[in-house]
């Protein structure tokens, strides 16, 4: 009852781990702004932890008997890494390839480099290389120049590290737009401010679309901002029992980092 209570509290829904990332996040407050840094909290690490997630499951598949499509008998080790490091078996579960060198794993294991800010740009660059149809131009690549001392970037790899943004789901699609609403809710809140641009309170956005009743058809957003009303419209088709796939979203923004 006291977690479900603090939760509430702390307007963050189930995401359990909130009040950790934000614990995390202030380390930096007062260094670098928000924007600078939010790439690596959020975005960086939750296609680790969705990659991750779907190479547990192929090395699992193929030595899994009740596993009809992968399981392969008696299958040699070299086999399991080959399926485990398919770049197909990612694409076609909607999980983004990330090559070796911008795992989470390797950034972690160069936490204490003082080049660390070089690897981790050098990881944008590659994802970006890999997944050019939907990333490529996105990802900033700015920590080799920036303010953030490699010691204070390296304690917060280690800081994020015990948190699971996808939370043993490769399919859990709006745990990281909960997590970043609630980021950009608590920078407004610290800044003394209401966000702006930046930030339209849930309960807002959400009577918005039980107004505009998306059954079906086209939702247009001309400041969709970091995507929420796009959200809350999938929601109310589901809360429905409708289908998301009736509805197509279109949306502008002119502030790239929001």
């Amino acid at each position: 009852m006291a977690k479900k209570k603090s939760a509430a509290k702390n307007g963050n829904g189930d995401l359990e781990f909130a009040d950790r990332l934000w614990s995390a996040a202030n380390r930096l407050r007062g260094t670098v702004g928000a924007a600078e840094y939010k790439h690596i909290v959020l975005f960086l690490k939750y296609l680790s932890d969705a990659f991750e997630n779907r190479h547990r499951f192929l090395t699992r598949a193929v030595t899994d008997p009740a596993n009809t499509e992968y399981f392969v008998k008696e299958a040699p080790a070299e086999y399991i890494a080959s399926v485990a490091e398919d770049k197909d078996e990612y694409l076609a579960a909607n999980v983004f390839w990330i090559p070796p060198q911008a795992r989470w794993s390797y950034l972690l294991a160069n936490a204490h480099q003082p080049y660390l800010g070089r690897l981790i740009d050098e990881a944008m660059a590659a994802i970006e290389k890999e997944n050019p149809k939907q990333l490529r131009g996105v990802l900033p690549k700015i920590y080799a120049r920036t303010a953030i001392p490699a010691q204070t970037l390296g304690e917060l790899l280690n800081l994020f590290s015990a948190v699971d943004l996808v939370n043993g789901d490769a399919v859990a699609r709006d745990v990281l737009c909960r997590t970043y609403e609630y980021f950009i809710k608590m920078f407004a809140k610290a800044e003394g401010c209401r966000g702006g641009e930046f930030y339209t309170p849930q309960c807002v956005v959400r009577l918005l679309v039980e107004m505009l009743e998306p059954y079906r058809g086209r939702a247009y957003d001309p400041a969709c901002g970091s995507g929420g009303m796009f959200v809350q419209s999938r929601r109310f088709v589901e809360a429905h029992n409708g289908n998301p796939n009736d509805i197509s979203i279109y949306g502008q923004e002119c502030n790239e980092a929001t």
